[in-house]
């Protein structure tokens, strides 16, 4: 990097600031903190859907999955949340909505107190919370380990810069600010991607490279859709995972939703979303199949493969344009997560432990969700630090394993609980789905000593836990049914079409 370089890289921090700032005008209460106060247009919505997906690991664990298998890494990745969302367009989001709406919360786990019990809320509360804690922690570091191949700076300096630029515009700005940025960030990374793409195309066979670049040797397989691991059974397991993540599952997603103006705005938005999923991953990936042809990676996992070939390849600013859109991408993610859990925190487990959270005035509820966004920027920077140690192993673990595995168990119940077909699920339902399923993900991955478990296919590793809990959720409900007319009254209303 040059001059021209961190003038891009420095200027757009001081246009995501800008936007907080910006964005702190139209923020009066906590409403407005975590659901944009049900005022925020379809597509704003659907963008930022989109953005709050993605995260550095794009450009790191997942380079290193198209360098290695090339067509696999979109078509088991990508493609199935493409599906998955496209799915809950109709099955998740307008009931989601309808929690803003109808039963005026503000949290997504707020509904959780009724339709089942106190202790169910906290359950998945706390656990939710702890999951991502350990998930953004690795997403900071996924962008601290690009920051440290272009800068030489250490991973520690990294997730400090990333993680406190964030925290300023996201604490100040609430959901209102993390659409905004990430509108700003989709539009750098159109531009970025676009870049990349053309340069990867110029380096090559120009246009014809889309098409001709399957036939050199060193890319012999790439063409396949499934490959290594990343296995059919793989695929069906994670779209079966990520229907319920990308639409709710992890409380981000499940936000944006909840801040349109009603449930039928909610369903353009998921749309908008999963069309691109569908479209824009593959103007990303391609480059990265490509990156065998041009670089060669220095990490086992070829993790820092498409940093190589951005070095490569492109002049000085552009080079930071791309480095700006790596960014982009984990601060979208990062700062939408900080939000939604602090909404959790706030108006699920504060009151829980405090007398006086019950009580809080407008402006004391705002003031704590803006402490607890930053407490959890500060603790999932300092997981980041230990994100390569031995309990993690490596970034792409912790997100392909740990967040697929556990969501599951902690989706189920939240996701399931808001749906007709499963009125008769219960607390006991809920509990044990979710008590089973973390179980499940700790027997399939760790040995008893603590090791990791080497004998078990990953595909199995992930999938089952929430197949475990599915199961046990849908068969506890019928053989011991909870319903009760409270329980019926809340499903009713978030079923109920009339706007």
């Amino acid at each position: 990097m040059n001059g021209l370089d961190w003038t891009v890289l420095i200027g757009y921090f001081g246009v995501m600031i800008a936007i907080g700032l910006w964005s702190h005008k139209r923020v009066d209460n906590v409403s407005d903190f975590f659901t944009a106060g049900g005022r925020m247009p379809w597509w704003l919505s659907g963008i930022s859907h989109h953005m709050s997906g993605y995260s550095a690991v794009m450009f790191t664990g997942y380079a290193g999955i198209a360098y290695t298998y090339g067509v696999t890494s979109f078509v088991t990745w990508s493609l199935p949340i493409a599906i998955g969302i496209f799915i809950g367009a109709k099955l998740f989001a307008p009931r989601l909505n309808r929690l803003r709406s109808k039963l005026h919360v503000a949290s997504p786990l707020e509904y959780l107190k009724t339709r089942y019990n106190l202790k169910t809320q906290q359950a998945l509360a706390w656990s939710g919370m702890l999951l991502k804690i350990v998930d953004v922690g690795a997403k900071w570091a996924a962008i601290a380990t690009l920051l440290s191949v272009f800068t030489g700076i250490s991973l520690n300096q990294g997730i400090l810069i990333t993680g406190v630029i964030t925290g300023v515009y996201c604490t100040i700005g609430g959901l209102w600010a993390d659409a905004l940025t990430e509108l700003g960030q989709f539009i750098i990374q159109l531009f970025a991607g676009l870049a990349m793409l053309f340069a990867v195309m110029s380096e090559l066979d120009g246009f014809s490279t889309l098409w001709t670049v399957w036939d050199e040797p060193q890319l012999q397989g790439h063409a396949e859709p499934t490959a290594g691991p990343y296995t059919v059974t793989f695929l069906l397991a994670f779209l079966f995972i990520k229907t319920f993540e990308y639409n709710g599952g992890m409380w981000n997603q499940a936000q944006r939703y909840m801040a349109t103006k009603n449930a039928r705005e909610a369903t353009r938005s998921a749309r908008l979303s999963a069309l691109l999923w569908l479209v824009w991953p593959l103007v990303l990936f391609f480059p990265m199949w490509c990156a065998p042809l041009l670089v060669k990676s220095d990490k086992p996992d070829a993790s820092d493969s498409y940093a190589l070939m951005t070095e490569q390849l492109l002049p000085h600013g552009l080079l930071g344009l791309v480095i700006v859109g790596f960014f982009s991408h984990t601060m979208a993610m990062c700062s939408s997560d900080a939000n939604a859990i602090a909404a959790v925190f706030t108006r699920d487990i504060a009151p829980v432990l405090s007398r006086n959270a019950r009580g809080w005035s407008e402006r004391a509820a705002l003031l704590a969700a803006r402490w607890s966004t930053i407490a959890f920027l500060a603790l999932s920077m300092a997981v980041a630090t230990q994100v390569n140690s031995p309990a993690f192993k490596d970034i792409i673990t912790v997100v392909i394993k740990w967040v697929a595995g556990l969501m599951g168990p902690i989706a189920i119940p939240f996701m399931l609980g808001l749906l007709r077909p499963f009125r008769k699920s219960g607390p006991t339902a809920a509990l044990t789905s979710w008590a089973a399923g973390l179980v499940a993900f700790f027997l399939l991955n760790y040995e008893i000593d603590g090791t990791a478990r080497t004998d078990v296919a990953l595909q199995y590793q992930v999938s089952v836990p929430l197949a475990i809990s599915l199961v046990l959720y849908i068969v506890i409900g019928l053989v011991k049914p909870e319903d009760t007319p409270e329980r019926d009254a809340v499903i009713a209303r978030i079923n109920s079409e009339e706007d």
